[in-house]
C-alpha cells in the first residue's frame, strides 16, 4: 500500500496545510485518471487547494472537456481553489482545461492558446488501386461512411464535417469566454488557431499572471489561507510488474496506446 506524503496508515492527515499537485502531461487522450485523482483530493480535509501543472499540446475534444468540467465541479463542491501552472506548452485542449481554474500562471515563454479544432485522417485510395484492391461499402445513409480513407470527400461531406468543426469551435470559444470572463467577440478575435507566448497571453487576458510553478504554489497557499510553508502532496506512482505488461494492464500508463479511438477520424483540440 502506498500512502501520500503527509498521511498516516490510518488515512488521517499529519499536516493540515497541504496543497495537492497534479500533472497533465502530453497529449490528452483520456480523462479518467486525472478526474479520479481530483475526486480523491476533494475528500481530503487536509488538502486545502490544488495546483495543476499543465504541459500539454491538447488532445481529444471530449477528454479535454471532461477534465475541464471536473475542475469546475471540484471547485463548486469542495470550495477549494485550483491554480494552473503552465509549463513549456499548454495549448488547445491544454488551454481549455486551464480555463476551469480559479487562476492561471504562465511563464513568459510558455506556448499557449491555439484555440480551435482540427480533424485529420489519411486517404489511402491510391494505395488500394495500386494493390488492385477494391473497397466495398454497403450503407444505410449518405453520411454513414463519410470521411472514408478510400476515397476523396464529397462536397456534401466537406460541409458536414465543417459544421461539426464549427460546433466544437463554438463550444471552445464559449468555454474561454466563460472561464476568462471575456466577451465572446473578443475571444473569437484571438481564436484563429494561433499560439501565443505567456507574455502575449497575459496581455490579451488569456492568463492571469506571469510566474513559475513555485509562484503558483505560493498563490494557491495564499488563496487557501495557509500560513507558513505548505506541504505538497502528489498522487502515488504506479508500479507495474512484467506480468502487468504482458497482460496489457499498463498499456495506457506506458503510452503504448495513447489513442483509444477506434475511428480513423479524430476531432481534437490539439496544437500541431
Amino acid at each position: 500500500i502506498v500512502y501520500l506524503a503527509g498521511e498516516s496508515s490510518s488515512g488521517l492527515s499529519l499536516s493540515g496545510n497541504q496543497i495537492a499537485s497534479l500533472e497533465l502531461e502530453g497529449v490528452i487522450s483520456d480523462s479518467r485518471e486525472f478526474v479520479d485523482q481530483l475526486k480523491d483530493y476533494g475528500k481530503r480535509a487536509a488538502v486545502k487547494s490544488v495546483v495543476v501543472r499543465i504541459n500539454s499540446p491538447g488532445g481529444g475534444v471530449a477528454a479535454s472537456q471532461e477534465i475541464y468540467e471536473a475542475i469546475k465541479k471540484f471547485r463548486a463542491e469542495t470550495k477549494k481553489k485550483v491554480v494552473v501552472s503552465m509549463g513549456s506548452v499548454a495549448a488547445s485542449g491544454g488551454y481549455y482545461v486551464a480555463c476551469g481554474a480559479d487562476r492561471i500562471f504562465a511563464n513568459p515563454g510558455t506556448i499557449t492558446g491555439s484555440i480551435g479544432v482540427i480533424a485529420e485522417w489519411y486517404n489511402y485510395g491510391d494505395l488500394l488501386q495500386w494493390a488492385k484492391m477494391q473497397n466495398i461499402v454497403i450503407k444505410s445513409g449518405t453520411f454513414k461512411d463519410a470521411g472514408s480513407g478510400t476515397r476523396p470527400l464529397t462536397a456534401e461531406e466537406k460541409v458536414y464535417f465543417q459544421s461539426l468543426i464549427n460546433n466544437m469551435y463554438d463550444q471552445f470559444v464559449s468555454t474561454v469566454a466563460s472561464g476568462r470572463k471575456m466577451k465572446d467577440e473578443v475571444v473569437r478575435k484571438l481564436a484563429d488557431g494561433r499560439v501565443y507566448t505567456g507574455q502575449e497571453a497575459k496581455a490579451d487576458g488569456l492568463v492571469d499572471e506571469l510566474g513559475t510553478y513555485q509562484d503558483a504554489v505560493d498563490a494557491a497557499a495564499k488563496m487557501a489561507g495557509i500560513a507558513g510553508e505548505p506541504k505538497i502532496v502528489t498522487p502515488p506512482k504506479k508500479n507495474f510488474s512484467i506480468l502487468d505488461i504482458l497482460l496489457g494492464e499498463s498499456r495506457s500508463a506506458l503510452s503504448l496506446n495513447s489513442d483509444r479511438s477506434q475511428s480513423h477520424i479524430r476531432f481534437q483540440y490539439l496544437w500541431r
